[in-house]
């Protein structure tokens, strides 16, 4: 069972990593601007197939290794989790090495081609298009709080029925493996966590909605559909993630408190299909965001280009501009959302959460 969970996951990860050089909006190539006129040279072809080939091969080896290695030599349970994540970690550091090189590649072809020489920088703002956001409203997302504190308050009812020792983590075939001793603390310790979680989804689609949305001055139609796009789908997969969370949590704390209700076969069997469901939804959202602007609508002008962002990102990756009031905004090596690191409010709303819920673990 672990081997197939961590091959699953693998995969997907695998998938996702190959994936993302074709998938991020078409005028930044591994975390580097590049002017419309530009986007289809050569090297910047050969850099993404060469990235692409890299990652995808070295992943294909480890992981025949590691199943070969898991069927041959019948290793622990403990020992296949552990070397399982240890390739995962592997998979994603091969590709972070690959993206940092390249990205080094690209910033000196960008400035011995001296692609932005000649070239108009230009800004544009759309007031318009906020009415063709379909992000989903905030009130969506109290759905699943609702649930969560109804939870809590039948916890609290039925407190006197619950077992001495309250589970605090289920292993692979769906039986507890860690136990903490019954307190009214402890017994809704995991509500409490499952609350802070869905706070801070509720406040990272706020937070989304409110960013600013950054069109091309080159191609504004084919942005627009990229913005709208990754607003709508991220805000449908930030709900889905809070529900599917809500509803595991709920069945391992229902469990407990009778654990007659909900069988073993169905504890290993909700897990799964949650993890496959999030995969899942993971590539489609990807997908469907990444291939939004890889085919333009109109025509191209040639003779300007879009305001050059790269003093504010920190090796592509990390975004510091404090006159950008943004507090989210689109990655450049992935699909999705990154903080304006920049933007305190960015760290209360992702770093606190972390810390309360670490907290609520230790007490």
């Amino acid at each position: 069972m672990s081997l197939f969970i961590f091959l699953i996951i693998s995969l997907f990860l695998l998938i996702i990593q190959t994936a993302i050089p074709f998938l991020v909006k078409r005028t930044v190539v591994f975390g580097v601007t590049i002017p419309e006129p530009f986007i289809k040279n050569e090297k910047l072809a050969d850099y993404k197939k060469r990235y692409a080939l890299i990652v995808f091969f070295a992943s294909i080896i480890t992981l025949g290794i590691y199943t070969i290695w898991a069927l041959t030599k019948n290793p622990t349970e403990e020992l296949i989790v552990l070397c399982g994540t240890v390739i995962q970690f592997g998979i994603v550091l091969i590709s972070m090495s690959l993206y940092f090189y390249f990205h080094g590649k690209i910033v000196q072809l960008k400035k011995t081609k001296k692609w932005k020489e000649d070239l108009q920088q230009v800004q544009i703002t759309d007031l318009s298009i906020r009415l063709q956001d379909e992000m989903l409203p905030w009130y969506v997302y109290v759905l699943p709080i609702t649930i969560a504190i109804g939870l809590i308050g039948y916890t609290i009812f039925q407190y006197t029925i619950l077992p001495e020792q309250i589970p605090t983590h289920w292993g692979i075939k769906g039986k507890p493996d860690a136990f903490t001793e019954k307190t009214p603390f402890s017994a809704i310790s995991m509500t409490l966590v499952l609350l802070v979680m869905q706070f801070m989804f509720l406040g990272m689609n706020i937070a989304t909605k409110k960013s600013g949305i950054k069109l091309s001055a080159t191609s504004t139609q084919d942005s627009r559909l990229r913005q709208l796009a990754l607003r709508k789908y991220s805000s449908w997969f930030m709900f889905l993630t809070s529900l599917l969370i809500t509803l595991l949590f709920s069945c391992l704390q229902l469990s407990t408190i009778h654990p007659k209700l909900i069988s073993n076969n169905w504890l290993v069997a909700i897990p799964l299909i949650f993890l496959l469901v999030i995969l899942v939804g993971n590539v489609i959202f990807a997908v469907k965001v990444g291939r939004t602007d890889k085919k333009t609508t109109g025509q191209v002008n040639g003779k300007i280009t879009d305001f050059d962002e790269d003093s504010y990102w920190k090796g592509g990756l990390f975004y510091f501009n404090r006159n950008d009031p943004s507090i989210f905004v689109e990655k450049r090596f992935g699909v999705g959302w990154t903080l304006n690191f920049a933007n305190p409010i960015g760290y209360l709303l992702v770093i606190a959460p972390i810390l309360l819920i670490l907290l609520f673990q230790f007490l």
